[in-house]
């Protein structure tokens, strides 16, 4: 019978991955072992949260491990599993196109590098990159493979060099054989066949993997007495020991979570971290607690010091790993952490959870929710207790995400918002709580000021502005998308509105009647002229310097709201917006003067559309007709 063998091309962005792993330079080229042994341990993992609803699922191979063999006359390195194993489909899908999801964002992030930076651990632990980690030392990979309950095993083999082979085989028991065939080894690379090399890297690394990472060691054991040769005066004559190949385990495998908080060291929690995370920099802060009575379970809980690249990734995991008596549940439990939590990492053991749990019976789960309950107002506490600079790194890192809170978690509103901060026009570029803002308010002063956009500079100086700043009146400057979503969930602090600069009536000066009047006629002529854009022309309560700004209504879409849902595909509403004048500016004088002259005039149209462009640039926008834009200041400046 033929046997079914497949050559596959790997797709482009694989290629361009496999050409900078196999090419780049490396810190810790050991980082393919560690790689290699969590998704070890990945299988396992599967396979014991299967084993937990399918009866019979383990057979005769319940004992769990992961096993390295090293061969220096061969040179060559196994990693061998008992875990779930892959069908011939599955190899396909996670093999052949692996890291799909964030291989892009991955190949983007290298384009930032210099071409002669080194490629670090931490990027490609962060883009599931790891299986491919092993052309670092290999020149030729193979897996095999066996899923639980399959009669067919797979093999997938590949020198790195754009394709790979995909063939049906045979192997008796399930799991997963990966056997990699070393790459010569150069003056001052490490002996990835040394067994002292390999039980360093599996302890740095590996150490707490929860299944025994094994592997054959030679030993001297003495001769038993019956095999020792004697003289006749019962003297020992040649060799008395013997050499023995022992099967030791190389990890502690210890629940660090499980431990007196006061005997886990510093550096016991980064490396367990680095193990969960994939995450080579330290976390920025831990929270380890037990809670015992009514309701037990063990807590350790991490935040980063770096925000992951893929942290806005629809696709990407967020979660912790959820435990039962030491025995793995998932790796991503969402239903323990909030969204605005996502970036926390760490494990959750609960003796009294059911190990039968799904995934729907998870969201209902009185016990999961009292959990995440108290976990959330532990964070808070973290959170609010921080060192001031430490906590300016996390918001730098995380504050856009935990911003999500406020419109999804009704309940911890309030917390969220004593935690928010947010640069302002009177900060110089640091971060202000809004109880620090409010602190600052001169007593005249009733709402919170702020002004969305994307861009800090653009913001600072928008015209929208200059009455506010012309009155000593502090603005937020809110430049993230989710800041939108914010602003319509937060409408109030401590008793102070918040009040948009960009929309409505800001009530700070009264309108001149006898100006306004002056100037009625030519406004309406304006937004005839303009009535497909805007939909009121009007003297502005916001300009002291600028001739033109657009502005809203009070209950209209801002302008960065109208820009995020185009971006983002979704079809947003047409907003028409007001288009207000300074009449103080000696521009408005002349057209007013050309409007009495001759309302048909060609310029003065030409000047009518100059005003809105005008104030359409000055908030960031792109004019509709940027040549004709153009020409009319080109004109103006040399008549100038």
């Amino acid at each position: 019978m033929a046997v079914k063998t497949e050559t596959h091309e790997f797709k482009t962005e694989i290629k361009q991955l496999l050409n900078l792993i196999i090419n780049s330079l490396y810190s810790n080229k050991e980082i393919f072992l560690r790689e290699l042994i969590s998704n070890a341990s990945d299988a396992i993992d599967k396979l014991r949260f299967r084993a937990q609803t399918e009866e019979g699922i383990l057979g005769n191979d319940t004992e769990f491990k992961i096993k390295i063999q090293h061969d220096a006359i061969k040179n060559t390195l196994t990693v061998e599993d008992n875990g779930i194993g892959m069908t011939y489909d599955e190899v396909l899908e996670n093999i052949g196109t692996i890291a799909k999801s964030g291989t892009n964002d991955f190949l983007q992030a290298m384009a930032q590098l210099n071409k002669d930076a080194t490629l670090t651990p931490e990027l490609i632990g962060q883009f599931g990159v790891g299986f491919y980690s092993s052309f670092i030392v290999a020149d030729k990979v193979t897996l095999l493979t066996k899923a639980s309950g399959e009669a067919q095993a797979v093999c997938w083999e590949s020198h790195g060099d754009g394709e790979y082979t995909i063939k049906e085989a045979e192997k008796d028991t399930r799991g997963t054989v990966i056997t990699l065939y070393l790459k010569k080894k150069e003056e001052g690379d490490k002996d990835f066949t040394d067994e002292r090399t390999l039980r360093n890297i599996v302890s740095q690394h590996s150490d707490f993997v929860a299944y025994p990472i094994v592997m054959d060691v030679e030993k001297e054991e003495p001769l038993p007495e019956t095999e020792q040769i004697k003289d006749k005066d019962g003297k020992p004559i040649g060799e008395t020991t013997r050499k023995v190949i022992t099967e030791e385990t190389l990890n502690s495998m210890q629940a660090i979570w499980s431990k007196n908080k006061k005997d886990v060291s510093d550096k016991a929690h980064e490396e367990f971290y680095q193990h969960i995370s994939h995450d080579w920099n330290p976390p920025l802060e831990k929270l380890h607690m037990k809670l015992e009575g009514t309701t037990e379970y063990t807590a350790l809980l991490y935040i980063p010091s770096k925000a992951p690249f893929d942290l806005f990734n629809p696709e990407s995991k967020h979660g912790v790993h959820l435990y039962c008596k030491r025995v793995f549940i998932m790796d991503d439990c969402k239903e323990l952490m909030p969204e605005y939590f996502r970036f926390v990492k760490g494990v959750v053991d609960a003796p009294d959870l059911n190990l039968n749990i799904s995934r729907e019976i998870l969201q209902q789960d009185r016990l999961v929710r009292n959990i995440r309950r108290n976990l959330v107002k532990k964070l808070f506490e973290l959170l609010k207790n921080m060192e001031a600079e430490k906590y300016e790194k996390f918001w730098e890192e995380f504050g856009a995400v935990f911003k999500i809170g406020v419109h999804t978690d009704f309940e911890n509103k309030k917390k969220i918002a004593e935690l928010l901060r947010y640069k302002t026009t009177k900060s110089d570029g640091k971060w202000k709580s809004l109880q620090a803002y409010i602190e600052g308010m001169p007593p005249e002063q009733k709402e919170i000021y702020y002004i969305t956009g994307d861009n800090m500079s653009a913001l600072l100086n928008s015209p929208l502005l200059e009455q506010l700043k012309s009155k000593d009146l502090e603005v937020l400057l809110m430049t993230d998308p989710i800041d939108e979503w914010v602003t319509q969930a937060l409408t109030e602090y401590d008793g102070k509105q918040l009040k948009s600069a960009e929309k409505g009536d800001l009530d700070l000066d009264k309108i001149d009647e006898d100006t306004k009047g002056k100037y009625e006629t030519l406004f309406k002529h304006i937004r005839a002229h303009l009535e497909d854009t805007i939909k009121e022309v009007r003297p502005s309560t916001r300009l002291t310097d600028s001739v033109a700004c657009l502005s809203g209504d009070s209950y209209d879409m801002s302008g960065y709201m109208e820009k995020i849902l185009k971006a983002s595909g979704q079809e947003a509403p047409q907003t028409k917006r007001v288009l207000e004048l300074n009449m103080a500016h000696p521009v408005m004088e002349k057209i007013h003067a050309m409007f009495e002259a001759d309302k048909d005039d060609a310029k003065l149209s030409e000047y009518i559309h100059l005003l809105l462009d005008l104030a359409v640039i000055a908030e960031g926008g792109k004019v509709d007709a940027p040549s004709k834009f153009s020409k009319v200041v080109g004109e103006l400046m040399a008549k100038a």
